[in-house]
């Protein structure tokens, strides 16, 4: 009896504890509006910065930074911190640092606390990865028949150098044959002029060795002409002056 009636009290003392708590989850807690101080950034948008990106991709995709330090330009604070209705608070900040105007380093160390991604954000996120890597392949892709074409336009222009090369040495060397050519039928053409001027010469000489010696004949002719002339003149003067006697002494011999 003394057992039932410990068990019956300890079980009146129990509910008596839990009712203020059973009794504050059925009456309604007041709103309370979500505070936010800094910059509101959520884990989508921030998988989305990529180093090299300009300063103004990354104010299209986040916004502008919190806190600007003027000793340090190049270094972008996205601070935040907010508390939200439910009672937790967040607390995060997210550096970023650029170089000649371009980003450079995401320091994310600090933004633990931001919401986990949302399904629909996985997705969307699962996305943009698959076509990031789609595009990196394309790219690449189209990097490798780039350099596949460059590689052929620079054998096609190399060929092209040689074939012109050669065009360019055919042309010289058919020149030079040319040019030897002519250069022997000039010779050959000179040695035959001075070949036919030499027998020109030569046949000259002679008709003029001809003419001489003729004039010499005729000279020689003329003179023994004259010559025998003369002693004919020489004798018949000779004759007509013998005395008479000498021209009876002659007509007697002939007589007898």
């Amino acid at each position: 009896m003394n057992k039932l009636l410990l068990i019956a009290f300890l079980s009146l003392f129990i509910n008596a504890c839990t009712f203020p708590t059973y009794v504050s989850n059925l009456l309604p807690t007041p709103y309370r509006a979500d505070i936010h101080q800094g910059s509101v950034l959520n884990r989508f948008d921030v998988n989305r910065l990529k180093t090299g990106m300009s300063k103004h991709q990354v104010q299209d995709i986040i916004g502008h930074p919190s806190v600007i330090d003027p000793f340090h330009k190049n270094q972008w604070d996205y601070i935040n911190y907010s508390s939200l209705g439910s009672g937790k608070i967040i607390n995060y900040r997210l550096i970023l640092t650029f170089a000649q105007e371009k980003l450079t380093n995401i320091d994310t160390n600090g933004i633990g606390s931001l919401p986990a991604l949302t399904f629909i954000e996985k997705v969307a996120e699962s996305n943009r990865i698959n076509d990031e890597k789609a595009t990196i392949a394309l790219a690449k892709e189209q990097a490798r028949i780039a350099k596949i074409a460059a590689k052929r336009i620079a054998q096609e222009k190399i060929e092209a150098e040689k074939a012109e090369a050669l065009a360019i040495k055919l042309a010289q060397e058919k020149a030079q044959a040319e040019e030897e050519k002519a250069r022997v039928a000039a010779i050959k053409l000179a040695k035959e002029k001075a070949e036919k001027i030499k027998m020109a010469q030569i046949e000259a000489d002679r008709l003029a060795q001809e003419e001489a010696l003729k004039t010499t004949q005729a000279k020689i002719a003329q003179n023994i002409a004259l010559a025998q002339e003369k002693a004919l003149k020489e004798k018949q003067i000779q004759e007509d002056n013998k005395p008479w006697y000498q021209l009876w002494y002659q007509f007697i011999r002939q007589i007898w």
